[in-house]
């Protein structure tokens, strides 16, 4: 198993992302100071990264979508300034600096969340050159990702004491809180792509949902088991905070266990989107379904491959893609 990790493609992000600007009058000067010093506090920006390999899995050239790349991570440190406040996780440390809110205050805080996410949705809409329906299309998908049945409702339901106990409940959570953003990292390459053809489409998707609950249970393991320096903050950050957690739900052996359930899962839908056979993949789409996964159904669009015809054309270029889970996974050893 390869762990390496396209760094090309995160330097790439790293340089659009510097280059990016907000305000236009010395006024909010101050808000774009607190909005830029979240956004490039660094990271493995994986969702952006996602986007661009995915790109070249469907053909599309990596620059094209770029602008999509850099809305996806405004977005993302939206999330995690609003994540960082008191009201929510009361962090005070965020990839090893001071948080948003600990650096300018509250108030600035949650004013730099808000105007990243709508200078994402500005940034989208103004620089994605693509047809117009395929721009909105994805702008559509990536607001549904990240709303009331997306992120937010997500984060609503970790606070929430209405949300039931159980592991469906735990899956369904993360799968809106953490895994939505990170498919829509793929599905809206795919809008942009105009790739219509649902044997193409349902692999990505089943990819993507799956890459996003090995994100999550590797998230809880790392929170455990890594340290203060490698995390960017206090370790034991969940538990201090009663966070229901897969560690928390199953216990660090059967979450390791689930987390590789899901990275061969993820790596048996690459291979069904690459155009490989089952003999190139032995361990292909028709293996059973791990515990977790059939917990739940997984959303429209992730059916067991049997049920849809293969996927026709030339085998796609998904070896960065791989990169990606292979590192997420390899991150709990």
């Amino acid at each position: 198993m390869s762990a390496s990790y396209p760094e090309n493609l995160r330097q790439e992000v790293e340089c659009y992302l510097e280059g990016m600007r907000f305000s236009e009058e010395a006024l909010t000067a101050g808000l774009e100071e607190a909005m830029r010093y979240s956004l490039l506090a660094g990271g493995k920006r994986i969702r952006p990264v996602l986007a661009l390999a995915t790109a070249r899995a469907v053909g599309l050239e990596q620059h094209v979508v770029m602008p999509l790349a850099g809305a996806i991570e405004l977005i993302h440190t939206y999330s995690l300034i609003h994540d960082d406040l008191p009201a929510m996780d009361d962090d005070e440390l965020r990839r090893g600096q001071p948080t948003c809110h600990v650096k300018f205050g509250e108030d600035v805080a949650i004013l730099a969340g808000d105007g990243l996410y709508a200078e994402a949705f500005r940034h989208l809409l103004t620089h994605q050159r693509s047809a117009p329906a395929r721009v909105l299309a994805a702008a559509a998908e990536l607001a549904a990702a990240t709303g009331v049945n997306g992120m937010v409702g997500g984060q609503y339901a970790d606070v929430s004491p209405r949300t039931p106990p159980g592991p469906a409940a735990l899956r369904r959570l993360h799968e809106l809180k953490t895994g939505r953003l990170i498919s829509a990292s793929v599905i809206c390459v795919l809008l942009l792509g105009a790739i219509s053809d649902e044997r193409e489409i349902v692999p990505f998707r089943r990819f993507a949902a799956e890459l996003g609950v090995l994100f999550q249970i590797v998230d809880d393991i790392l929170d455990v088991t890594g340290t203060d320096d490698a995390l960017g903050k206090p370790r034991g950050s969940d538990e201090r905070h009663g966070k229901r957690t897969y560690v928390s739900e199953f216990g660090i052996k059967r979450a390791r266990e689930l987390a590789g359930d899901s990275h061969r899962m993820a790596l048996d839908a690459l291979a069904e989107a690459a155009g490989e056979s089952a003999a190139a993949h032995p361990a292909g789409p028709t293996r059973q379904p791990g515990r977790l996964e059939g917990i739940v159904e997984h959303e429209r669009g992730t059916a067991p491959a049997s049920v849809l015809p293969a996927s026709r054309g030339a085998p796609r270029a998904t070896g960065e893609l791989r990169q990606i889970a292979d590192f997420i996974y390899t991150r709990t050893s």
